[in-house]
């Protein structure tokens, strides 16, 4: 049985209607739920990376159950920012198969570096900028989306750190249908 060792919060603490909600969808979820079985790698051993999109649900689009899969979300569904994931997907949790996936209507698509880097500096001030350049300097925006997806489909493949032995595709999914298609 699982056991809790976090310190409980207040009960007189406020949350917001957003924290209400996640505690609601808590209760009823856990009420019902029975997959505390499931292995920590993934049943079938690949991963999905895709942008963090809030329109975008990759279970129901690209069928996944729970327990399949890794699914790495960023902004862009970038390759270059989800390096990290990947390796630790693949060397330590066995995943053998990348399936990108960017979309259509895309904020990455609607700005460049220097749009970004001036809207934190306007609004968090200089000291915010700076440090977000010294940990991010690249928002890795892209203006095309097609492009977007071949170039990161290049960039893992070139790369050292994911084997030969991966299996890489390339996909964009329409927000405005549902539907998802292969590029690469």
């Amino acid at each position: 049985m699982f056991q809790s060792y976090h310190q409980p919060v207040p009960a007189n603490a406020i949350m917001s209607a957003i924290q209400q909600n996640v505690e609601a969808a808590s209760a009823k979820y856990s009420a019902s739920f029975t997959k505390g079985h499931l292995a920590l790698p993934p049943a079938k051993k690949y991963l999905v990376l895709t942008c963090m999109d809030a329109r975008i649900d990759p279970a129901q689009a690209f069928g996944i159950e729970l327990g399949d899969a890794h699914v790495i979300r960023n902004a862009g569904a970038s390759a270059v920012d989800a390096l990290r994931s990947i390796v630790i997907s693949e060397q330590l949790l066995g995943t053998n198969e990348i399936v990108l996936v960017k979309h259509t209507g895309c904020g990455m698509l609607t700005f460049k570096n220097e749009d970004a880097f001036g809207i934190v500096e306007k609004n968090l001030g200089a000291e915010a900028t700076e440090e977000l350049r010294k940990h991010s300097p690249d928002f890795l925006p892209f203006p095309e989306l097609d492009k977007a997806v071949e170039d990161d489909v290049k960039f893992l493949k070139a790369s050292k750190v994911v084997p030969d032995s991966v299996t890489i595709s390339g996909w964009v999914y329409e927000v405005e249908t549902g539907k998802t298609r292969r590029v690469v």
